[in-house]
């Protein structure tokens, strides 16, 4: 199983596997679709974003307030969780545990809510994936924390970077 973290659902059958923390650190299965379970878990989180925008029309401290609740939740959940599937797959930081991604769009998402708009979602989610693959100081380095810290910290540093870049850029694409 120790292969890069590419699991396929049918080789969990006959798996000692913990169910509450392999959902949560697949965000509920997005972590098994290929190509890119990062981007696939990434993707998730902004169109949930996008949708619930969307849908209830928040004000925008409503918009922060919940956007802070859900990354307090899915750090809370997701370091545990990743942990425990990371151990029990045998890989350290395998590339079907996606609520890493989840928990630096939030982040990235902050400074969307003073004005939401499918450009500024885009942005964020661009952002982000950029500095989760680039990993720039001193992202990469919080990788080095044990189990699901690193796997859960490096993806929240990424996503301060891509909201300090989503921030900025606000003021252009209103």
């Amino acid at each position: 199983m120790n292969d890069g973290g590419k699991v396929k659902l049918r080789e969990l059958r006959g798996m000692h596997v913990t169910g509450w923390a392999w959902t949560v650190a697949t965000f509920c299965g997005a972590g098994f679709m290929h190509p890119g379970p990062g981007t696939w878990g990434s993707v998730a989180a902004a169109v949930i974003y996008g949708a619930l925008v969307a849908l209830l029309r928040p004000a925008p401290a409503a918009l922060l307030i919940a956007t802070l609740a859900a990354l307090a939740v899915t750090v809370a959940a997701g370091i545990p969780a990743a942990t425990l599937a990371a151990r029990e797959s045998g890989s350290e930081d395998p590339g079907f545990v996606v609520i890493d991604e989840v928990a630096g769009m939030w982040i990235a998402l902050l400074p969307t809510a003073a004005h939401p708009t499918w450009k500024s979602v885009l942005a964020a989610l661009i952002f982000f994936r950029l500095f989760d693959i680039w990993k720039p100081f001193p992202v990469h380095q919080l990788e080095k924390l044990p189990e699901g810290w690193g796997i859960v910290c490096d993806d929240l540093a990424a996503g301060l970077y891509a909201g300090i870049c989503v921030l900025i850029l606000m003021h252009w694409i209103r």
